[in-house]
């Protein structure tokens, strides 16, 4: 996926000029997660996620399924979101309680940001790269603290562990995890969860 990566320029914002299918047998962390707030039972909650895919299947599912939960998704591919704007027209059911946005997460501005009950970080450390630099943007590790911040006491913040770069966020995650107030509660399947004390 990095490869696909591009910026326009010095100093423009750096976005993924691709489209994110629902591939299971490749990335079935979205899948995954569905399957987790099932299990968990988790009702009524305020869920940010990370990296929506052309499918949208958090949003989707979470709407059809009677949980009462709601999304805000982003994504950094223009095509995916064009995906959302007519998922939106074609299912006002799923567009109330499924928001998704465009933009750089690491250009995220927490004052405009609600708390969440859950925070899926599945694609830490895959897009972050120098043409962020240009702009100024976060890094991951203030991305995490950022969104940690922005979590509720109990509520649960989640990685994919196979993800191609989290090699590189287990390292982001293991310092966190000593600094922030937060405590591993174990796996689902290929997710690695935390709990905000």
């Amino acid at each position: 996926m990095n490869e696909s990566m591009a910026a326009e320029g010095k100093g423009k914002l750096h976005f993924w000029d691709a489209v994110w299918d629902l591939r299971i047998a490749e990335c079935p962390c979205d899948v995954q997660f569905v399957d987790w707030l099932e299990v968990k039972r988790i009702q009524n909650a305020s869920i940010f996620h990370f990296g929506t895919g052309s499918h949208h299947i958090v949003g989707v599912k979470t709407a059809e399924n009677g949980s009462g939960n709601c999304v805000l998704g982003i994504t950094a591919a223009p095509k995916e979101y064009d995906t959302f704007v007519q998922l939106a027209i074609d299912r006002p059911d799923v567009e109330k309680s499924y928001k998704t946005f465009f933009g750089d997460i690491y250009q995220l501005e927490k004052r405009l940001l609600p708390d969440f009950d859950v925070v899926t970080l599945f694609h830490l450390c895959e897009f972050r790269t120098e043409k962020n630099d240009e702009y100024g943007a976060m890094t991951d590790r203030q991305l995490l603290d950022m969104l940690t911040e922005k979590t509720r006491p109990g509520g649960y913040i989640l990685f994919y562990t196979k993800s191609f770069a989290f090699d590189s966020a287990l390292k982001i995650i293991k310092e966190w995890e000593r600094d922030a107030g937060v405590e591993e509660v174990g796996m689902h399947e290929l997710l690695l969860i935390y709990r905000k004390v």
